[in-house]
């Protein structure tokens, strides 16, 4: 992407056999919102280390901003934002205090620290003055957030910015996050809250450190499934000879059975499909009540991928064992 404000080239970083990143291509396009997704060990935390300049790869390239993170000097620093995994707070300073270290740090003069603006952003009015002991864990991730937003960064890294809290809270911080995007800022962020895929411009979703798919979210349920899924109820159970010309009548497949009168079917353009059904029952005289597209949840959505995953690993495994059986015994 000539837009990319973050790209990675063959990234391995390795810490055992099976533990790590292996092999990380990706291409991370500006002013967008980049969701790393998967479960915990599956490398989310390493590839934002390894792209923030905390890690170095073992093989590979890596351009963040137009540089490698190995080579980022002051001014490069200064567009980077990153939130950290686990609060890190110095308990004896209160939240405010806290805030004007990490402003320090950036060398932001006192007349430009917003903090007011900051913690109305965030939901914090009235609380900057508590000690952290004092606050919440909601209202801690929300002033690490602060933190990272105080410099005004360009690109920021936020691993697992609503781990711990609960959704209501997470829902109202992933609405600062996409006002953000608004502003033009440029967000990787980590998750293993799947359905926050839906949050997303693009979603890289990481397995055993590595990159399952990288897609927009729609992508990332074509990708599971194989097309858009359309469910269709019957006003009576289906006989298996209509269930066939209907799949052909629309170029699709039956994912599952929901009942005896209801299926979901695998079709390329759900918004085509329907009115190709309904001329398939009139012309084959089948009274259907309902015809609806669904929308997979990301939960099933990455299951789905997972389990394709398992089962070409699987294939791939039986077609070695095959060849390796094949081989003439020659000695």
């Amino acid at each position: 992407m000539r837009d990319s404000i973050v790209s990675t080239e063959g990234v391995t970083k390795a810490f055992g056999p099976d533990a790590g990143v292996f092999d990380l291509d990706l291409e991370l396009p500006k002013g967008k919102i980049i969701g790393m997704i998967g479960p915990s060990g599956s490398g989310k935390t390493t590839t934002v280390r390894l792209m923030t300049g905390i890690l170095e790869p073992d093989e590979g390239q890596i351009r963040v901003l137009g540089s490698s993170p190995s080579e980022f000097d002051r001014d490069t620093r200064g567009r980077i934002g990153y939130m950290p995994q686990h609060a890190i707070l110095y308990p004896d300073l209160t939240l405010a205090q806290n805030l004007s270290f990490a402003a320090s740090l950036y060398g932001v003069p006192s007349s430009e620290r917003d903090f007011d603006g900051l913690a109305e952003f965030l939901g914090l009015d009235g609380v900057l003055d508590r000690l952290p002991d004092q606050a919440s864990g909601g209202e801690r991730r929300r002033v690490m957030l602060a933190a990272t937003l105080v410099h005004k960064p360009d690109l920021l890294f936020l691993d697992e910015p609503t781990a711990g809290i609960d959704p209501v809270l997470r829902r109202r911080i992933w609405d600062r996050l996409e006002d953000l995007a608004g502003e033009g800022r440029s967000l990787i962020v980590t998750t293993q809250y799947v359905g926050e895929a839906a949050y997303c411009d693009y979603v890289a979703v990481l397995t055993e450190g590595r990159v399952l798919v990288y897609d927009t979210p729609e992508g990332l349920r074509r990708a599971a499934y194989g097309g858009e899924l359309v469910d269709v109820v019957f006003a009576s159970p289906p006989g298996a000879e209509d269930v066939k010309s209907l799949e052909a009548a629309v170029d699709g497949r039956i994912l599952t059975r929901l009942d005896d009168r209801s299926l979901r079917l695998v079709v390329d353009d759900a918004g085509q499909a329907g009115p190709r059904i309904g001329e398939w029952a009139s012309n084959s005289s089948v009274s259907i009540q309902e015809t609806e597209a669904h929308i997979p949840n990301f939960d099933d959505v990455f299951v789905e991928l997972v389990e394709k995953l398992e089962a070409a690993k699987a294939k791939e495994g039986a077609h070695e064992r095959t060849l390796t059986e094949a081989k003439p015994n020659v000695g």
